[in-house]
């Protein structure tokens, strides 16, 4: 007949694997979603063989997006009176960028590395919140300060190459 103390320590193991297993799942999902929602612009300007390459200079600004005429770069690629770049701490009106133009649209991001670098600013969000998630849920503290530690080197690298 198993005693209370047997009975009492398998419980206690049931709840730590599943506590892991919870916590390493979400864990996994936000790195999951911030590799995702990187991925939507990187691609775009990692990715660049093919791809129409140019410079935008910045001559109109709404809230949401700028807008300029585009220089092509590389061959194949045509000018263009106007294309749109999203409105954000990187783009100001008068200064010209170094785009990436998106299949099909009118629609560019920016390339080089400040365009890589900002590219993947989720990841580095999705890191520092995983890190609170494996150092609080997991109990793995080293692990849990790597994360931190290149989600803040991603970040700042992104803020200062911008």
């Amino acid at each position: 007949m198993p005693s209370a103390v047997v009975s009492s320590r398998g419980a206690f193991v049931a709840l730590r694997f599943g506590r892991f297993a919870a916590m390493g799942t979400v864990a996994a999902l936000i790195l999951i979603a911030g590799v995702w929602a990187s991925w939507g612009t990187a691609h775009h300007v990692m990715l660049t063989k093919g791809r129409e390459r140019g410079t935008i200079e910045v001559t109109r600004c709404g809230e949401d997006a700028c807008s300029g005429p585009y220089r092509p770069v590389s061959e194949g690629s045509q000018p263009r009176a106007s294309v749109v770049i999203e409105k954000n701490v990187a783009v100001r009106k008068g200064r010209t960028y170094t785009v990436v133009v998106k299949p099909g649209s009118d629609a560019v991001v920016r390339s080089g590395p400040a365009g890589v670098l900002y590219a993947w600013v989720p990841l580095g969000g999705a890191l520092l919140l995983a890190s609170v998630v494996v150092a609080g849920g997991l109990r793995r503290t080293r692990s849990a300060w790597v994360l931190a530690g290149l989600g803040t080197a991603l970040l700042t690298a992104a803020f200062l190459a911008v």
